[in-house]
């Protein structure tokens, strides 16, 4: 019998995880572009199709990955997970360079298919208290979200991440980035979704703290 833990289980995964990757931000950058091409300067109507496309396809990614690594497509979901026994820590390098790699050639799939320069910096000024704020609560609660679910509901999960994420990008002033992975890419896209590269580590500060906050509390109201 072949080891369910063994190196064809985690090629899997990773598979899984990049594939869904690059697909999630194949379908945040490109439908950001076409959004801003298509809005005529409505920046409110753009970002509405950019959450719909988003909302999305985050319930098709997680349904169809979900069975074989998790559907986390995100560094910080990944080291929640394992903090809490739900994935093996000899997995998470794996999953965290999958994940990157799964953004970056998502960006480069979305330009490609838009005609754009594969990656080229953002100019999109993301800073501020209020931005790093943001990201602080658009992370808590899409962790919350998950814990409170995956404890309960667990069918419920791509539902509800997709709903919480299509709400955040309205809520928060950062429009939920929520995801390392997500926001080192969308750095090397100079678009409607893009962020600068000097505003990145002060995002995933605040991600990590996020999700640390949200792990913690649910350890507690809903022990594993």
């Amino acid at each position: 019998m072949a080891d369910p833990h063994g190196p064809t289980d985690l090629a899997r995964r990773m598979t899984a995880e990049a594939v869904g990757t690059a697909l999630l931000l194949a379908a945040v950058v490109g439908s950001g572009i076409m959004a801003e091409r298509l809005a005529g300067g409505n920046v409110a109507v753009a970002l509405l199709a950019n959450t719909l496309a988003t909302g999305a396809i985050l319930v098709a990614l997680i349904l169809t990955f979900a069975p074989i690594s998790g559907a986390h497509f995100n560094p910080i979901v990944t080291l929640a997970d394992a903090s809490q026994r739900g994935v093996r820590w000899a997995y998470v390098p794996g999953y965290l360079a999958a994940q990157i790699v799964g953004a970056f050639a998502g960006v480069a799939a979305a330009h490609t298919m838009f005609e754009a320069p594969l990656f080229f910096a953002s100019r999109h000024a993301r800073a501020g208290g209020a931005q790093m704020f943001s990201e602080f609560v658009a992370t808590f609660g899409l962790l919350a979200v998950i814990w409170g679910c995956a404890r309960r509901r667990p069918p419920a999960v791509p539902f509800a991440v997709a709903a919480y994420i299509t709400a955040a990008y309205w809520f928060t002033a950062s429009t939920s980035f929520a995801n390392p992975a997500v926001t080192f890419a969308r750095a090397a896209s100079d678009t409607f979704v893009g962020i600068r590269p000097a505003d990145v580590p002060g995002f995933v500060v605040a991600q990590l703290f996020g999700a640390a906050a949200a792990t913690a509390l649910f350890r507690w109201l809903t022990p594993p």
